[in-house]
């Protein structure tokens, strides 16, 4: 299959419509999609994806918006096709960086959007508009947007009939075809097949399920295995699943009222959603259904039912924190049935796993599992894009929504549905898609990748970040800590602090590598470090020398040990003038020849013993720069817990211990651990 097509390359200067898809592409996740032609930008959808194992401290993934700010007096419009985190969640962060005119969407999305963008102080940067089904907008004078109802997991959502200067899309957004759906809002299949009728240039479609042959199971089939496990039940009824799944949601209240049991909910989000469902009419059920989860547990067990988030196994959610016995007003019961309605997202399956297994260690009944059928997915199947490609009969074909191997399966569904492997292209986030009335091929690519948030939401984890906290969790932390007069002499020796690292080498083989990188930068980088103003100082470049040291031995340890640990290296200034310490007796000179320009040669530097001051205790927040800062010469005009400014984060306040006695050659000092001290 063919990925681009020359054959149908345009060769005259028609204008050409450009779709950019940013995120959603080979992942599954932070679905986001640009419509472009001319000067004008629409938006589809701004979603989040969920970090990875190895995105420490990551709360949110979100796609790289970098072409949408440098466009951003274009952007005219954002079309939301429903409520799903991964469709919207992302907007009130993208609001921070750039505005967007207007954002149209249905009621149920648009509602919980109101609520984040408030959460986030954006309000101001949009203006929301809901709609209907079969209604009809307009965003700049290129983009005509009707909202088609499709069925999906989540109430009000929509496929997008988008007629452009160059013909018609349809943009199906997430979809299933349910023709028993649970609040009877239908398919709109009739509004499809007018489209298809009429002539389809393109035809983007959800890939999420295309590995998976035939229909996906209407959602109403998944009603009497609940209903069993709610009438087995003698105990408390637990179930977690996705908040936003409102049609799942609604019949779990119908079963509660029907066993008679009250309900208590946990978790934020399913609060949230099911007072803004309950509020739209989405959810119908008496408020005396509901009682305060303080409150709840003086009812008889047989009584009540527990909803709540955590189903993805999410480390902060309700279920996960119960399963750790954290908790504060819910424990598991021996007697309880705790039932999983959700399967989990890709990703997700060990903390979903190791979630399961911590609750059936409390002695609680889990249910859960495909072979229990109490789950359903909201995406279409293999038939379910036939269904689709047979009602749209588009001429052109781009799946979307979906990972690379269920990509180039939709596109066989689609080949076996008789559209050419030439008229379809498989693309990745920020491909370039042009279409003309004729021709479809793929244009220059604009940026696209992912920035990735912190658990504040506000804060981004750049990619430097993100390899220190990968190297600490992998191969711990060293701390270097050093003295280094404004005149370029090594004052006094380093000390050198492990965390986290396995090594064979000991402490004293570290601190002689370190002073060897030391006096290396010293002797070779000081120059290019040092800058005389005229001053009665030179004028230093502190994080440079630290720079220096840090990656020096850090390209040490790699050669000698095999191991990349972050390190840290706080250098403490000294007064020019301040005595020299020589070295270790029996360091190794350093075999490395000078650079051009270097200062001067080490090689012929003698190494001397001086008597070391004794120990010295750095407070502060660095707590493992734990060290001696200075010679017995260097400390002996040193005041007691004397504040020094260190080229570090902090500063470190030091505190000088009186000399101790010499002990007799027959003893041994016995060294407190760290952990005592």
């Amino acid at each position: 299959m063919s990925s681009s097509n020359s054959k149908n390359s345009p060769t005259n200067k028609q204008p050409a419509l450009r779709v950019i898809p940013l995120g959603g592409l080979h992942e599954i996740g932070k679905n986001t999609c640009v419509f472009e032609y001319g000067d004008e930008l629409m938006l589809v959808d701004a979603g989040l994806a969920f970090p990875s194992d190895g995105m420490h401290g990551v709360n949110v993934v979100l796609p790289d918006t970098s072409y949408l700010r440098e466009n951003q007096k274009r952007i005219r419009g954002m079309i939301v096709t429903h409520g799903h985190e991964d469709h919207i969640g992302g907007i009130p962060h993208h609001l921070k960086n750039f505005s967007i005119p207007v954002i149209y969407g249905p009621r149920l999305a648009m509602s919980m959007l109101q609520g984040k963008m408030e959460e986030a102080a954006v309000t101001d940067r949009t203006i929301i508009q809901t709609v209907s089904p079969r209604d009809v907008v307009k965003v700049g004078q290129h983009f005509q947007v009707e909202f088609i109802r499709n069925t999906h997991s989540i109430a009000d959502s929509f496929s997008l009939a988008i007629t452009t200067p160059v013909g018609v899309v349809i943009f199906t957004g997430d979809f299933k075809f349910d023709h028993t759906p649970v609040d009877g809002e239908y398919f709109d299949i009739q509004r499809m097949a007018h489209y298809g009728e009429q002539g389809v240039l393109c035809l983007f479609s959800d890939s999420t399920n295309a590995e998976v042959p035939g229909f996906t199971p209407p959602e109403r089939s998944v009603f009497p295995n609940l209903d069993r496990h709610f009438a087995n039940s003698d105990g408390r009824v637990i179930v977690t699943t996705f908040a936003s799944s409102v049609h799942r949601v609604s019949m779990i209240l119908e079963l509660a009222m029907k066993h008679g049991r009250k309900v208590g909910l946990l978790g934020r989000s399913m609060l949230n959603v099911i007072a803004k469902a309950r509020e739209l009419g989405y959810i119908r059920c008496p408020d005396e259904l509901f009682v305060p989860i303080k409150q709840i547990r003086d009812l008889p067990d047989r009584e009540t039912l527990l909803l709540m988030t955590g189903s993805q196994g999410e480390p902060l959610a309700a279920l996960s924190r119960i399963s750790r016995g954290e908790h504060p007003q819910v424990q598991v019961k021996p007697t309880d049935t705790i039932i999983f309605s959700a399967s989990p997202i890709p990703g997700n399956t060990i903390s979903v796993v190791n979630t399961i297994d911590r609750l059936m260690m409390m002695g609680a009944k889990v249910v859960y599992g495909k072979g229990e059928g109490i789950h359903v997915s909201g995406h279409g199947c293999q038939e379910d894009h036939k269904l689709m490609l047979a009602l749209t009969r588009p001429k052109f074909f781009v799946p979307v929504h979906g990972e690379h191997r269920m990509l180039v399966c939709h596109s066989r569904t689609a080949q076996s549905m008789g559209i050419p492997a030439d008229n379809m292209l498989i693309i990745d986030n920020g491909d370039v898609v042009e279409l003309t009335p004729t021709t479809i091929h793929k244009g220059v690519p604009v940026k696209a990748g992912i920035e990735l948030l912190d658990a504040s939401r506000n804060g981004i984890v750049d990619n430097r970040v993100l390899k220190e906290r990968q190297q600490l969790a992998e191969d711990g932390v060293i701390t270097l800590l050093t003295v280094i007069s404004t005149d370029g002499v090594m004052g006094a020796p380093p000390r050198v602090n492990l965390r986290g690292v396995v090594t064979t080498a000991d402490a004293r083989r570290l601190s002689v590598w370190a002073e060897r990188e030391i006096g290396w930068v010293l002797d070779n980088r000081w120059n290019q470090l040092a800058r005389n103003t005229g001053g009665t100082a030179p004028e230093v470049d502190w994080v440079g020398v630290q720079r220096e040291i840090e990656v020096g031995l850090q390209r040490r340890l790699r050669r000698e040990l095999q191991v990349e640990p972050l390190i840290i290296c706080l250098v403490q200034p000294a007064p020019a003038g301040t005595p020299a310490y020589k070295g270790r007796a029996d360091a190794e000179p350093d075999s490395r020849p000078a650079p051009r320009g270097g200062r001067r040669e080490s090689s012929g530097r003698e190494p001397v013993i001086r008597n070391h001051a004794a120990p010295q205790r750095v407070v502060g927040t660095v707590a493992v720069a734990v060290a001696a800062m200075a010679t017995a010469s260097a400390t002996a005009t040193m005041p007691v817990a004397t504040k020094i400014p260190v080229s570090a984060p902090v500063d470190q306040v030091v505190e000088t211990k009186p000399e101790e006695p010499e002990m007799p050659a027959n003893r041994v000092r016995r060294r407190r651990s760290t952990a005592a001290s």
